[in-house]
């Protein structure tokens, strides 16, 4: 970098005379970055690339708006008294460089807690201390060194993105110049002698020359800057052979035409990144039609209460919640919607959003926030807004809670393709210094055509298109995962491990028996409104099952995961659970499940429960025993293990009173020897489990058990075509290694026709899209029919 020229951004810095480390800078911006970074030990963002900002505009007073509350609120994701999270479109964001400088907001200042960039949609989250920076801060910040968000105010939104059409462009200008320098090269073609050699040649050479500048330093600049931030990482990318290819092609025909000793491959060359971008363009356009994520995220389905105007209460969807509606919030539920409370006592823990365990007492009249947990029994909120589908989903992907359970595929491609490089180059080598030997005027055709033919982006496309695709067609048949990690770790399991109670048990076809004390009525209220705050499957069978009373308000509300519920209105004091939990020491061993009653103290009595188990749920048993090792891991007593035996085949285990953190200690001593577990259970009382083990599934009956603790969730009435959902994954599996076949006998038949001279390298970059082309329609059609053979 010459001394007039800035270090941040490159421009020129003549007329500014402004300089700092005996560093020249174009305008203050440019200098206050540096200084910023220098005072924090940032300054190797230089080292990753060139000139890694834009130049920051003018920006003060631009912002200005973002002091009023109210435009605030809007743009806002996440707002309580000391935390602010808000997602912005960062139009800028273009390769690692960015993502690093992005990811490490904390580092330029220290209110802001963390930030996490989607590189595909050009978002980042940020978080942030509202006490000591704000909203207009955090976006002065990003302008200011060159990543300034799309804000629109039309309608308050964020991310109204702007088309980028600089793909658009390059392919124009190429396709432009490819076209001319065919038509220049036609005399050469057809070998015209006389007048055309003697006269025009040399004119015609240079204007093709001239053509194919904008070409390799305009429309292939993405493939050079792809390589060189590739190879300053030490990482040996896709476009490190293809760069190749272009500077020996522009550099040997620039040599020819210079020495007047040939017409050089200015077409080969013009046609070669006319292609390229072709075969790019093609492919976005494909991936934006296809739409997996979105399709995906339509069919998310976590359900809620909501109360009606009549006072009873209905399970809804959450897209089907509207501004205005009364929802009922049990206890260790999500709130789905912004809203306000208005009856019962709130604790939330908003760590699913934050990502920080606090939490936070609210009173009737102050706003909730979707994603909090609420934690003290039940609420009542009246809905300020609609939910946002893609809201919940990114809350369930939520970063902060990544565990090391996904050793994603795409990472098996990312090796593969590294491989291929180093391969693919020292096949090149090998050819063209055979060629040089044997007919040097091949050599140079051979080296940029096996370079071409073999570049392996129909390898990086098989992964993402066939489990895209998996992930929709899944969700339509309500078995929804979290992400695409999920199908491999599905394909990978041998031990499927069940939760008994409101997994493999039907609540709703579920029979009850009381015997003891009769309750009075202030009893019954009581136990009626401590039931209505818990989600768990025998809490909501007793709940529907008791008659109608007046609902109160708790005082005092506790939930005892894998023992049972106390609750306290006024002087009046109950537990619901085990006979342990109630304080019964005269239990006798009984066949069915039971829960104990005591209310002041006083032992009143038992609910008996008859359960039904799910339809389909022995044949189920029956298809998977000869794949996988079969448990059932239950928290209730012993008396279901006679007619289980009966029902399910003979090597399955049977454990009974498991309490929650006894079910995950068993799963982590499995997978220490060895186990691949799934783990199904009701995603309350089994969260620990669902965490711990490869794969969690949470059964769902439109009951909002919403948890980051699982993976998948599988609506109860599909349970018993778990086994075919499991195969579909395996499936998807063979045909991304039947993709990768197909990819490897297209490069090798490639690779004959390019070490042996027979491929020009225009052919080749015309084949190259058309071999990622195959791969999404192979895929594409073999996951479609894996789709229509499910029920």
């Amino acid at each position: 970098m010459n001394k007039n020229t800035c270090f941040h951004c490159g421009l020129d810095s003549t007329s500014s005379k402004i300089t700092f480390d005996d560093k020249p800078f174009c305008c203050n911006g440019c200098k206050t970055v540096y200084e910023i970074f220098s005072t924090n030990d940032l300054t190797c963002y230089y080292d990753l690339q060139e000139s890694p900002g834009t130049t920051p505009k003018e920006i003060e007073g631009k912002y200005n708006f973002l002091e009023n509350k109210k435009i605030v609120e809007q743009l806002l994701e996440f707002n309580d008294d000391e935390i602010q999270i808000i997602n912005l479109y960062i139009p800028n964001v273009h390769c690692s460089s960015c993502i690093w400088i992005l990811e490490n907001l904390n580092k330029l200042n220290a209110s802001i807690s963390s930030s996490i960039v989607n590189f595909g949609k050009k978002t980042v989250r940020v978080t942030y201390n509202t006490k000591t920076f704000t909203l207009k801060s955090l976006v002065t910040l990003l302008s200011s060194i060159g990543y300034e968000p799309y804000i629109s105010l039309d309608d308050y939104s964020i991310g109204k993105k702007q088309i980028d059409r600089s793909l658009i462009y390059k392919l124009g200008v190429a396709g432009f110049a490819f076209g001319n320098v065919m038509f220049l090269s036609f005399p050469e073609y057809f070998q015209v002698s006389g007048f055309w050699i003697e006269q025009y040649a040399p004119v015609f050479r240079w204007l093709m020359f001239a053509f194919s500048l904008p070409v390799v330093f305009y429309s292939a600049q993405d493939y050079f800057i792809s390589a060189y931030k590739g190879l300053r990482s030490k990482i040996l990318n896709i476009d490190v052979p293809i760069v190749l290819g272009v500077l020996v092609l522009f550099l040997r025909s620039s040599f020819e035409i210079t020495f007047n000793i040939g017409t050089g491959f200015f077409d080969s060359l013009t046609g070669l990144i006319f292609f390229l971008l072709l075969g790019k363009f093609f492919q976005q356009k494909t991936y934006s039609f296809l739409s997996f994520e979105r399709d995906y995220k339509s069919y998310f389905p976590i359900g809620i209460t909501k109360i009606n105007a009549d006072k009873k209460e209905e399970s809804v969807q959450v897209y089907d919640i509207k501004k205005g509606d009364k929802l009922l919030i049990r206890n260790e539920e999500l709130i789905p919607v912004d809203c306000i409370l208005i009856k019962g006592k709130a604790r939330i823990d908003y760590s699913f959003v934050t990502g920080e365990s606090k939490t936070v007492s609210k009173q009737s009249g102050d706003k909730l926030f979707a994603g909090g947990k609420q934690l003290n029994g039940t609420i009542e909120v009246d809905v300020l807004k609609s939910v946002e589908q893609s809201y919940l989903t990114q809350l369930w992907s939520n970063d902060v809670f990544k565990t090391n359970k996904e050793l994603a595929f795409t990472n098996i491609t990312n090796s593969i393709s590294k491989r291929f490089t180093i391969i693919i180059l020292t096949i090149a080598i090998i050819a063209t210094s055979y060629w040089l030997i044997y007919d040097s005027s091949k050599a140079l055709n051979v080296f940029t055509s096996v370079l071409i033919i073999a570049c392996p982006c129909a390898i990086a496309l098989s992964a993402p298109f066939t489990f895209g695709n998996i992930l929709r067609i899944l969700g339509k048949k309500k078995f929804y995962l979290k992400n695409a990690s999920v199908i491999e770790q599905l394909a990978k399991i041998n031990t499927i491990i069940f939760d008994k109670t409101g997994t493999i048990t039907a609540n709703k076809e579920t029979s009850i028996n009381y015997e003891g004390i009769k309750l009075s009525l202030k009893e019954e209220s009581l136990l009626k409104s401590t039931l209505r705050g818990s989600n768990h499957p025998l809490s909501r069978s007793l709940y529907n099952l008791l008659s109608e009373h007046n609902i109160v308000s708790l005082d005092a509300f506790e939930e005892h995961l894998g023992e049972g519920i106390e609750a306290q209105h006024k002087e009046e004091h109950i537990k619901v659970g085990s006979a342990s939990f109630v304080g019964y020491t005269n239990d006798t061993a009984t066949l069915n499940t039971t829960v104990h009653v005591s209310s002041n103290k006083q032992y009143k009595g038992k609910f008996t429960f008859y359960n039904a188990y799910r339809k389909g749920l022995s044949q189920l048993f029956n298809a998977l025993k000869k794949e996988y090792d079969l448990v059932i891991l239950s928290g209730d007593n012993s008396g279901e293990k006679e007619n289980l035996t009966k029902l399910l085949p003979t090597k399955t285990k049977l454990l009974f009173n498991q309490k929650p953190e006894d079910k995950l200690e068993y799963i982590k001593y499995h997978q220490s020897e060895g186990a691949h577990v799934l783990m199904i259970g009701d995603g309350l009382n089994d969260a620990g489990a669902l965490a711990q083990s490869n794969v969690g599934i949470a059964i769902s009956e439109n009951v909002n058990v919403f948890s980051p603790a699982c993976d998948a969730i599988l609506d109860a009435s599909k349970f018993n075509q778990l086994f075919n959902y499991i195969k579909v994954s395996k499936s998807a599996i063979k045909i991304i290694k039947w993709s990768f076949l197909l990819s490897f006998i297209y490069n090798i038949i490639g690779l004959y026709f390019a070490v042996t001279g027979q491929l020009a390298p225009v052919v080749a970059a015309i084949l190259m899209p058309l071999s990622s082309i195959s791969i999404v329609v192979f895929t594409t059609i073999t996951t479609n029919v894996l789709g229509r053979n499910l029920k």
